[in-house]
């Protein structure tokens, strides 16, 4: 009951927390996207040139170095890697290509539907799928390999890095691409955005809150413990736009929103198919690498890969929709991410053929 307690109270500072950075300046309804934001931090290092959403983000900084912070804390930092990385950072890349599809990663889905944009009430089932395709192959034997101790210094890294992007941020705008216009010039204030990210950082580490696995858990266990924190985020976010005015419930007009349904679903199912393969959805992979595991940040450099390859190929969904090749961009997605799920579950197979046999 205390740790249904504390993930409930964790998804509720998150939910709360949205609202407010909307308030003093983020996005509507784009208060904490981890997506977004991890797009616009490669823009704003030159990756992508999409003049509008360029931006550093301190809410990411803050997730990574609140999480390492606590771990250390806890003496659960330990610094690991070397599990399939070339295609955890694909799986990184197509997380964020479904994501920029439905435009909005899965934590910003909740907070669109809460902001009353019931496009993301047709992708949340999109997600809920993807996620049941990933666990079809964990049940099946599904892995990347097993991770490896490595040295302390590797384990800092993802720390380090988020240190460094501070540095540039209080040095813009030397260095760096800052948007002028559009989502990426809109933006609470550093110290509170920053602060925010710590929080969240330090309460995701703790609780483990992650969206893929609060539907995965469902499905597999029938525990519905992370669900109680996925459902509070929704809840207080809700609550709290109807009280400053900002619910504007509907499908068309929503900002940054397409109403191509089909891609909304489509586009969902891919992230969380490949959430579920990479061992966590964005905000999970920003965790985990605060905590030292290099695999996830390999994901998370596959992510800014994605965002870089989508945008600079003009693939990304818009307002306008998704164009013919972005819809491609979905449907590859997806084979790849069926190619993966196979592959790794006919490596594991043939690997304990091979032992059976050298035993008898």
């Amino acid at each position: 009951m205390r740790d249904r307690l504390f993930i409930i109270i964790a998804g509720a500072v998150v939910g709360l927390l949205a609202v407010i950075l909307v308030m003093q300046g983020n996005p509507v309804n784009m208060g904490f996207c981890i997506a977004c934001f991890i797009r616009d931090i490669t823009g704003a290092l030159g990756l992508h040139r999409a003049g509008v959403v360029q931006y550093i983000r301190p809410e990411i900084i803050g997730l990574v170095i609140g999480s390492f912070a606590t771990a250390l804390y806890v003496k659960e930092f330990r610094a690991t890697g070397g599990s399939s990385p070339v295609l955890r950072f694909i799986l990184g890349m197509l997380m964020m290509a479904g994501a920029l599809i439905f435009l909005g990663c899965p934590l910003r889905m909740v907070l669109r539907l809460a902001g009353g944009d019931l496009n993301a009430l047709i992708a949340l089932p999109g997600y809920v799928v993807g996620v049941w395709l990933g666990t079809y192959f964990l049940g099946r034997g599904y892995t990347l390999g097993r991770s490896q101790e490595q040295s302390a210094v590797s384990g800092y890294a993802g720390p380090f890095l988020a240190l460094v992007l501070l540095v540039l941020l209080l040095a813009a705008p030397a260095f760096i691409f800052f948007s002028e216009e559009g989502p990426g010039a809109m933006a609470a204030p550093i110290v509170l955005t920053l602060g925010a990210g710590l929080l969240v950082g330090i309460l995701a580490q703790r609780t483990r809150l992650c969206t893929m696995g609060a539907i995965r858990d469902i499905i597999l266990f029938k525990d519905y413990q992370l669900f109680y924190g996925f459902a509070a985020i929704f809840v207080v976010a809700f609550a709290g736009n109807l009280v400053t005015g900002q619910f504007n419930p509907g499908l068309e007009g929503q900002p940054v929103a397409h109403v191509d349904t089909v891609w909304n679903f489509l586009g969902m199912t891919v992230v969380g198919f490949a959430a579920v393969l990479a061992g966590g959805c964005p905000m999970r992979q920003l965790i985990l690498t605060g905590e030292g595991q290099g695999d996830a940040l390999i994901t998370v450099f596959g992510m800014m890969a994605g965002a870089a390859f989508m945008h600079n190929f003009g693939l990304a969904g818009s307002p306008a929709g998704v164009s013919p090749a972005g819809q491609w961009i979905v449907f590859i997605s997806l084979a790849v991410l069926f190619a993966i799920g196979f592959g790794n579950i006919k490596a594991r197979l043939a690997a304990g053929k091979k032992g059976q046999a050298r035993a008898s």
